[in-house]
């Protein structure tokens, strides 16, 4: 059985999906963009897009019952390589122990045309 999570915490679906899903025993959380949930504003830079993302992630698995410590595995998308090393230090800043596994890709166009976006799955 699965059930859909919703929360005004994190951006609102901009399409036909659910800002999560609960199912035996995980959470898939869809990616999650730069959005204050509040404002509905994108900052500028990488630095406060990455921050703004993973806020947007703790809320969501949070308001999915679980946590950030029980991520099993993240994607994540950049618009430029170069950001790398930002990014990884703002990830590893939530991911301090027992890091989940990651795939990082780059890839042409992100929606709003953000610089990043991150998935991920976590165990309840």
């Amino acid at each position: 059985m699965k059930k859909v999570i919703s929360t005004t915490k994190a951006p609102a679906a901009i399409g036909p999906y659910s800002q999560a899903i609960e199912a035996n025993g995980f959470v898939f959380a869809s990616g999650q963009i730069p959005v204050d949930p509040e404002t509905g504003v994108i900052p500028e830079g990488i630095e406060a897009q990455a921050e703004q993302v993973m806020k947007n992630m703790k809320n969501l698995l949070e308001a999915a019952g679980t946590s950030i410590d029980q991520v099993v595995k993240t994607s994540v998308f950049i618009k430029n390589m170069d950001d790398f090393a930002i990014i990884n230090g703002i990830y590893a800043k939530y991911f301090e122990k027992d890091c989940p596994a990651r795939s990082c890709v780059e890839i042409a166009r992100l929606p709003k045309d953000v610089l990043l976006e991150m998935e991920a799955i976590a165990v309840k």
